[in-house]
């Protein structure tokens, strides 16, 4: 039987005082065939790391686990021909090799989801496979080569650019899922590359505003600016339904409503919530009840029921929302913005302050991440909740009356 041979060989390069590029030539049955690397070395350097007889220094030692990686990565390919007897040539280990790099892994994934309809994960994987790509210059890497150095270098090369903790460790558990699934099909060895990186989540501010500033809110004169005074309406909304995520807004059916109930799941967690339909949520829907004759949903947020039309669509909204936000803010002097997300806190604050029991804040929220939240929704009733809820709305009463919390 005639083996597959793997040779590091080097190519300088024809300027003086420039890198060459360390490469790998692969033999077999008289074919040859060359992969290159992504290691570039001066002359020089390349004759410390082949010196069998030479004391490397850390930078030369950190070379050679890439070279030898690298090696191991193509023998492992080619054992994997050889057993199962059927005929190959260097162009299968090269396709192979090229079929078992993080980047190509981590895009047939992303088209993966896609079929699945799994926009949003879609989404972050790409974002990921992005960044990554621009740390590798669009340079393949075998999963054989993701090593402790190699994850610790993207690491400083995000924390150079100044990307936030969280968005790092965010980036980092996405490769991390990736190479465990390579782990998992025996396209790699596990080693552990993350073990020495952040992969946690900090903790950010929850940002929430009191009565008197949703007072304020409802105060403010917006006849000249229709999209403001959607984005006033999208925020109370939010807060008079317990602090219901702009996702789920978004793609609120008209179906969701029978019977004066919102019937909805919660769309991070799929958790079913329930809300009674106060005046005030009545009086919003109403507003738009014109716009939204010829659609589903019960908001001009959406225009199409097509996944990745809707997916576009919604991301587009939520960030003019935001922009929105943003300007009420100022119109209204918060020295710490409002988002898409101060509804929920506000909520959660409100009924605090409301003296509301936290079981009910926890099942309110359709917290289902936290055992104890659980154990209380299997304890309470929807109404308890609604009589929060109603009861959060009122306290309101103390910096308007019912007719402007309504208007």
């Amino acid at each position: 039987m005639i083996m597959a041979t793997v040779k590091v060989k080097f190519c300088p390069s024809s300027v003086t005082g420039k890198t060459g590029t360390v490469y790998y030539q692969l033999t077999h049955r008289r074919e040859k065939q060359q992969i290159a690397s992504d290691i570039c070395l001066l002359p020089d350097q390349w004759e410390t790391v082949i010196r069998s007889t030479a004391t490397p220094d850390d930078a030369t030692d950190s070379l050679q686990k890439r070279i030898n990686n690298d090696v191991i990565c193509l023998k492992r390919i080619t054992d994997r021909l050889e057993k199962s007897n059927e005929p190959y040539s260097v162009h299968d280990i090269v396709r192979q090799w090229q079929g078992t790099c993080i980047l190509a892994s981590m895009q047939a994934q992303i088209d993966r989801l896609h079929r699945c309809k799994c926009l949003g994960t879609a989404r972050n994987y790409k974002s990921a496979l992005n960044s990554f790509s621009r740390f590798r210059q669009g340079k393949a890497l075998p999963f054989c080569a993701i090593t402790e150095e190699v994850i610790e270098e993207y690491n400083a090369f995000l924390t150079g650019r100044g990307i936030s903790r969280n968005t790092v460790s965010f980036y980092m558990r996405i490769m991390r899922a990736v190479y465990n699934k390579a782990v998992r099909e025996r396209l790699a060895e596990q080693k552990h590359p993350f073990q020495n990186v952040y992969t946690g989540i900090d903790r950010t501010c929850k940002r929430a505003v009191n009565g008197k500033v949703i007072s304020e809110l409802l105060h403010l004169n917006l006849t000249r600016s229709r999209s403001l005074e959607m984005a006033r309406d999208l925020f109370l909304f939010s807060f008079y339904t317990r602090g219901m995520a702009f996702v789920d807004i978004a793609r609120l059916r008209k179906s969701n409503i029978r019977d004066g109930i919102i019937r909805y799941e919660r769309r991070k967690t799929g958790q079913p919530l329930y809300i009674r339909m106060e005046p005030c949520i009545k009086a919003i829907l109403d507003r738009y009840a014109e716009r939204v004759q010829n659609l589903p949903y019960v908001f001009p947020i959406l225009k199409t029921e097509e996944p990745e039309a809707a997916y576009k669509q919604y991301t587009i909204a939520l960030n003019y929302y935001n922009r929105l936000l943003k300007k009420l803010s100022d119109m209204l002097g918060l020295e710490k913005g409002l988002s898409s997300y101060t509804p929920r806190h506000s909520w959660a604050t409100v009924a605090r302050d409301s003296n509301i029991p936290l079981s009910v804040i926890s099942a309110g929220m359709g917290h289902t991440s936290e055992q104890t939240t659980q154990i209380y929704l299997t304890m309470l009733e929807n109404s308890a909740i609604d009589n929060a809820n109603q009861k959060i709305i009122a306290s309101l009463a103390n910096h308007i009356s019912y007719e402007e919390t309504c208007h």
